[in-house]
């Protein structure tokens, strides 16, 4: 199959920097990248002329340079109508004579490994220069068989979407349990007992600073794209050795009950270490060990997932296109402290729920591994036509 670099077929436009001085309470929305990945953030507006400004439309193809990979890092196709865009987003102006948007994007999110070995930044932060992006290539087929095959991987990502969207509504309905027995801790109105979150927990920490020591194999190091579904995900092309491990956990083990929490990008998203495998993770997850005379894990984790308590992240989150948590702002989350008899009734209550968005995680996986699949046989030519030359 015909390859191509991407820059032959590609204009990258980056977006324009707005100060928070810039933003409105109405007007044009402004595309930021933590509004690229479908999580629900709130957007900021324009009222000033938009000459100077980068806008788009829906069916554009956008790509962002710089955060989380997992998260936001990558290809997406703007559903959300016109717009302008933030810094650190590319428009793709294509050459429709020769690409298409879902096959380009397809194409480079398939590439996002490639990509970030070639980025700069943090452990986990990454920055991806134009004239890498430009370089990418990718395999050009004729437009008919890129919308047909490009159609084919929709089908499977929309099943995808499917499972996640089942997910999303089981930790809506544990949400409205926790509201209804529970109330907002700020508000109080059943006058339970509340407290600051870092007295209820032996620690909070995160994880490593610094980039480890890589190894070939060993045991996982994981992102916050490994935690942004609600369950860990030990998918990774990241491992470190059993010294390395033992040199990082040295000061915080993990263990089965601690809860970890997204603090970067797709902030807020808590989920139960429930595994006594070893592993390792970046610093933009805090890891917090509950006091379990005090807090049940399952009551935590529900507690941190809960409207009122993403509202208090969300006021102190700093930052512009990457927002941040701090340790000391999570220490500082109002919480419910009930007795743990009715956090531990809580948890009773929502375990089949639990176990249910466990299977239909589990199910994504699959999917996960299935459309990675289809992707790998559809950049090799196999998905081409019978008859196609460039089948051959």
């Amino acid at each position: 199959m015909k390859r191509v670099q991407l820059g032959s077929v590609c204009k990258l436009v980056n977006g324009k920097a707005f100060k928070p001085s810039d933003w409105a309470g109405s007007g044009v929305p402004i595309v930021r990248i933590q509004n690229l990945n479908g999580s629900g953030k709130d957007f900021n507006y324009f009222l000033g002329s938009l000459e100077n400004q980068v806008q788009i439309d829906s069916g554009e193809l956008l790509l962002a340079w710089s955060g989380t990979p997992g998260t936001s890092f990558g290809a997406h196709i703007w559903r959300g109508g016109h717009a302008i865009l933030n810094q650190h987003i590319f428009r793709c102006e294509l050459d429709t004579k020769a690409i298409t948007s879902d096959w380009a994007k397809f194409a480079i999110n398939k590439q996002l490994n490639r990509l970030i070995a070639l980025s700069h930044g943090g452990v986990g932060l990454k920055h991806v220069t134009r004239g890498v992006v430009e370089q990418l290539e990718v395999p050009l087929p004729s437009i008919p068989e890129q919308r047909r095959i490009a159609e084919i991987l929709d089908r499977a990502e929309a099943l995808r979407a499917k499972r996640r969207a089942a997910i999303a509504q089981l930790d809506i309905l544990t949400q409205s349990i926790f509201l209804d027995l529970f109330g907002d801790p700020e508000a109080n109105r059943k006058g339970l007992k509340t407290a600051e979150l870092g007295s209820l927990c032996r620690r909070i920490t995160d994880g490593t600073h610094q980039p480890p020591t890589w190894a070939e194999t060993g045991h996982p190091f994981l992102f916050v794209s490994n935690i942004v579904s609600g369950e860990i995900n030990f998918d990774t092309q990241k491992f470190i050795s059993e010294e390395t491990h033992e040199s990082l956990m040295r000061r915080c083990p993990i263990e089965a009950g601690d809860v970890l929490y997204s603090t970067v990008g797709s902030y807020g998203v808590p989920v139960i270490v429930r595994t006594t495998r070893k592993f390792a993770f970046q610093r933009h997850i805090a890891h917090l060990k509950p006091d379990a005379k005090v807090l049940d894990s399952e009551f935590l984790r529900a507690m941190l997932s809960s409207p009122p308590i993403k509202r208090q992240a969300d006021r102190m989150a700093r930052g512009v296109a990457q927002k941040t948590l701090n340790l000391s702002d999570i220490s500082r989350f109002l919480v419910f402290c009930p007795p743990i008899e009715l956090q531990r009734a809580f948890t009773h209550r929502v375990s089949a729920i639990a176990r249910l968005r466990t299977a239909h995680h589990e199910s994504l996986m699959k999917m996960d591994v299935f459309l990675a699949s289809l992707q790998y046989r559809a950049f090799r030519g196999e998905l081409l036509s019978k008859g196609n030359p460039q089948a051959v």
